[in-house]
């Protein structure tokens, strides 16, 4: 039976397309938000206990983390209704742990929760473990899906000759391996980058020097102890700070993530094209339909949709590269608000990647269309016969072929009579006579294989 819940909602990312964002609304929500801001605030007090001056006892930790493991949706639901009455998210998790270490017998620890701390060190921790865990664990294995899917077309298809079109024009030939692995080489290139970026964090009090840390504890190295906490949930530390964490680095990957999108946005394009000049058949699936009018129809709507869907993204994508960077003075809120949408943002781009993915696994390369098309462009070879002109020594060898090859219908033997009368060397006349446009397709075979291997 069909999940009827999601006709309601505002965003497709929720509602059309739910089963395919369902990964990322495993890491990125109201309420993973809520569970990491726990999470952080347990562990800080964790983190303490490994002072003297705090005196907790080691016992009481076992109740620390009882607490944090037991965290589900029901005791979420309870720090939204102190949210209610507090307005605010953060302090209401504060409220939360006291509330909870007095029904444990705990309390005696309460005036230690969120100890030093303003709400920008409990969040943008809360937010960097979603991060890191929805790029590591959502978006990078998606783009190795897709990668994957085009390399293994690119591989079945890398010696079958296409012809290769510049300015929409027939130009000189390729394969379809070849122009895949291309986009192969391009993604596999910028995603490496995002494997070895780090997400920061801070963890330095309201203006980012350890005020209220040194008035009251003064012989601890709170630098020290901010670096380990920080690096503990796998994140850089960040020290040089504002109230708030800078979002440089994280910048830095959504940007990486929207040029990704835009090597995406290419492919979708190519494909479309190609998919309309028949280069490539679309799988007939039983019972789709390509048009509510038109039954001939096979749409390349995965394609479409992924162009879509990237097109959002990117505006949003945009909208954090071009603000999230930018604060005034030492904090105002506008972060706050923007990085709310950071799940929207890669669920859109999510389903772009599935869609793509979906795409390409639906399409074979028509060899015999592609076979027929070369053979009926002889006029590409111009390329090779002015280049074996060049080679022995004529000057105006581009001219000679410009005018017998410009604007012309000619046909492959036209073409070899013309080479028939050229003063070359006999091997050279001999190749070119030989020459058909399926077979002048240079080392893109071995360039397709170079990169899948």
């Amino acid at each position: 039976m069909l999940d009827i819940d999601h006709i309601y909602n505002i965003s497709p990312v929720d509602g059309r397309y739910k089963d395919l964002t369902e990964e990322v609304r495993k890491y990125f929500s109201e309420y993973h938000l809520i569970k990491n801001r726990v999470i952080v605030e347990i562990e800080w007090l964790k983190k303490l206990a490994t002072f003297k001056e705090f005196k907790i006892d080691k016992k009481d930790i076992k109740i620390f983390d009882k607490i944090k493991d037991e965290f589900d949706i029901e005791e979420a639901l309870k720090v939204k209704e102190i949210e209610e009455i507090t307005k605010h998210d953060v302090k209401a998790v504060e409220y939360y742990l006291d509330e909870k270490f007095k029904s444990y017998n705990i309390e005696k620890y309460n005036h230690l929760i969120h100890f030093a701390c303003t709400s920008e060190d409990i969040n943008n921790l809360a937010y960097g473990l979603m991060e890191k865990q929805l790029v590591e664990d959502v978006y990078i294995p998606n783009m190795n899906k897709l990668i994957n899917a085009i390399k293994e077309k690119a591989s079945e298809y890398a010696g079958i000759p296409m012809l290769s079109h510049t300015h929409g024009q027939n130009a000189t030939p390729t394969t379809v391996g070849k122009e895949l692995a291309i986009f192969v080489y391009r993604l596999n290139k910028i995603l490496n980058k995002i494997k070895t970026e780090k997400i920061t964090g801070k963890f330095n009090g309201t203006v980012g020097n350890f005020n209220a840390h040194i008035i009251a504890y003064p012989n601890i190295d709170w630098i020290k102890v901010s670096t380990e906490f920080v690096e503990s949930f796998g994140l850089e530390c960040n020290l040089f700070t504002t109230q708030i964490e800078s979002h440089d680095n994280i910048s830095i990957i959504f940007s990486e993530i929207k040029l990704l999108n835009n090597i995406i946005l290419d492919f979708d394009n190519d494909m479309w094209m190609y998919i309309s000049r028949n280069y490539f058949i679309q799988e007939n699936k039983k019972g789709e339909v390509g048009s509510s009018v038109m039954p001939h129809k096979i749409n390349p709507i995965n394609f479409e949709n992924s162009m879509a869907n990237i097109k959002i993204a990117n505006g949003i994508l945009t909208v954090f590269i071009d603000n999230l960077q930018v604060c005034r003075m030492q904090r105002d809120l506008s972060d706050s608000s923007i990085l709310r949408n950071i799940g929207t943002a890669i669920a859109h781009t999510i389903i772009a990647i599935k869609q793509s993915v979906k795409g390409i696994s639906k399409v074979k390369a028509n060899e015999e269309f592609l076979k027929e098309e070369l053979n009926k462009t002889p006029e590409i070879l111009a390329e090779a016969v002015q280049t074996i002109l060049r080679k022995n020594g004529h000057e105006n060898a581009y001219d000679i072929l410009k005018n017998m090859t410009r604007g012309k219908n000619i046909t492959i033997e036209e073409m070899r009579k013309f080479i028939e009368g050229l003063e070359i060397e006999p091997t050279d006349k001999e190749n070119l006579l030989k020459l058909e446009p399926k077979d002048y397709v240079g080392l893109a075979e071995k360039l397709t294989k170079k990169v899948c291997d």
